[in-house]
């Protein structure tokens, strides 16, 4: 891949402070005459090819820069993405602790929702509610209640958790069927 010269569409500035130097570090064909007695016309090939060599250079330095960007980047959402799995049981012993009434005021109290709140800050979702509707790439179903038309999550045993769009742990559930509309409620779609 070249880069665009300085009259193309989408050349940079210092594409275009580089062309000038080679333009002027590039003897006047017209008026010098070469010492080996070579053509003029060749040491325009010449700094044409040495022109497109730089160019091809800075490209490949280009992308490499962008690849190690990237790189980096995942081999750091891949650390943090570790470093939350292995705090998961933590809060899954806080969740425990809550639904027990241990976590109702207190240092514990505190540090519990200190620890959630960070863990929030890093984008890390919990899903898995009872009644959300139930899908196999997000839900481990460990019981099937329903008749497998259009299942929903009943029960929860564990919630699941993400990082944006990857998932950390699938939430274990049973499935269930939807509660059915109360009579004379209004179904959605329906005036």
């Amino acid at each position: 891949m070249t880069e665009p010269f300085a009259g193309q569409p989408g050349a940079r500035e210092d594409d275009i402070v580089v062309e000038a130097e080679l333009a002027d570090a590039a003897p006047d064909a017209e008026t010098q005459v070469p010492a080996d007695g070579a053509a003029p016309g060749a040491e325009q090939a010449q700094i044409a090819e040495l022109t497109e060599a730089l160019q091809r250079e800075r490209a490949q330095f280009q992308n490499f820069k962008r690849r190690s960007a990237e790189e980096f980047a995942q081999a750091a959402a891949g650390g943090r993405a570790r470093l939350l799995e292995k705090l998961l049981p933590l809060l899954d012993d806080f969740d425990r602790a809550r639904e027990h009434g241990d976590l109702e005021d207190g240092p514990l109290k505190a540090f519990a929702d200190k620890l959630v709140g960070v863990l929030s800050g890093e984008q890390l979702d919990k899903f898995g509610e009872p009644g959300d509707r139930f899908n196999p790439e997000l839900h481990e179903a460990i019981q099937d209640e329903g008749s497998g038309v259009d299942p929903v999550i009943g029960t929860v045993f564990r919630p699941g958790y993400r990082v944006g769009d990857r998932v950390l742990r699938t939430a274990m559930v049973i499935v269930t069927d939807p509660e059915p509309a109360a009579p004379g409620a209004e179904t959605p779609g329906q005036a």
